[in-house]
């Protein structure tokens, strides 16, 4: 069974940094497109980063392109989330989450993924 468990949340200021870090464990980490999600307060989940097998392809929400990047060590089993210039609209649970296969061209909807994380919560304030 795969399982997801992140870590790294907390509160930060804003125009901050945190890096969040997911281990999975299991065999065949290396099999998984990887991605990460968020859900604020009243609002659905939705998608933040996503990366591909060998970390090759990776793919940003439009909201955190540019501060946001999302990295791979297969070695490790770990997916890491680096978020850098932290909004307050950027506060949320952040959830890592595990597709076996290569990447869907449904990467970003969250019912393409297999296995979810408990989440880590993210506060940013102002």
């Amino acid at each position: 069974q795969v399982q997801l468990v992140e870590s790294g949340g907390g509160l930060v200021q804003a125009g901050g940094s945190r890096r969040l870090s997911c281990v999975v464990s299991g065999r065949t980490f290396s099999t998984y497109t990887m991605g990460w999600f968020r859900q604020a307060p009243g609002k659905d989940r939705e998608f933040v980063a996503a990366i591909s097998w060998s970390g090759g392809s990776t793919y940003y929400a439009d909201s955190v392109k540019g501060r946001f990047t999302i990295s791979r060590d297969n070695a490790k089993n770990t997916v890491d989330l680096q978020m850098d210039s932290l909004k307050p609209e950027d506060t949320a649970v952040y959830y890592c989450a595990a597709q076996a296969g290569p990447i869907p061209f449904t990467f970003s909807r969250a019912r393409a993924y297999d296995y979810w994380g408990q989440g880590t919560q993210v506060t940013v304030s102002s």
